[in-house]
């Protein structure tokens, strides 16, 4: 009997070890959670992109991509993806990313705080990097 329940006790610790480990990740569908600074969102890059969009590439590697991540994918904890339906030109136009880059931007749609007004960009600057996220939410389907 005392064999019995070493081994009824020695399986209940192993479904309880299973167990705990298994839902001690945090996760997401089949996601584990992000960690501070991982792309939010998994951006296809064009094949071919414009002048105009490989100029905004350049400028946006410079100033934006610290906090809106590489391809624009977002930065996990720091800065909201662009590439997203939410920037998609029906809900936020050109001139909403003209107004950003110079006014800097409230918090609203993310938890990431709000934005400062970058420095240093010419209008034609900011012309580039949006020719260049249109470009990447175009191959994503989101325009």
């Amino acid at each position: 009997m005392k064999s019995v329940n070493i081994g009824i006790l020695l399986c209940l610790l192993t479904i309880a070890t299973a167990s705990f480990l298994v839902f001690s990740k945090k996760t997401t569908g089949t996601v584990t959670e992000l960690q501070v600074g991982e792309p939010i969102e998994s951006v296809l890059v064009p094949d071919q992109i414009s002048d105009l969009g490989l100029l905004g590439k350049n400028i946006f590697d410079l100033k934006c991509q610290s906090c809106h991540g590489i391809n624009a994918a977002g930065r996990h904890e720091i800065g909201p993806p662009l590439v997203h339906k939410i920037y998609e030109p029906s809900h936020h136009s050109d001139q909403s990313f003209y107004r950003a880059v110079s006014l800097g931007v409230r918090s609203h749609h993310w938890p990431f705080g709000n934005m400062a007004a970058v420095e240093g960009l010419t209008k034609g600057d900011v012309k580039a990097i949006i020719s260049y996220v249109r470009e990447l939410q175009r191959e994503n389907g989101i325009l």
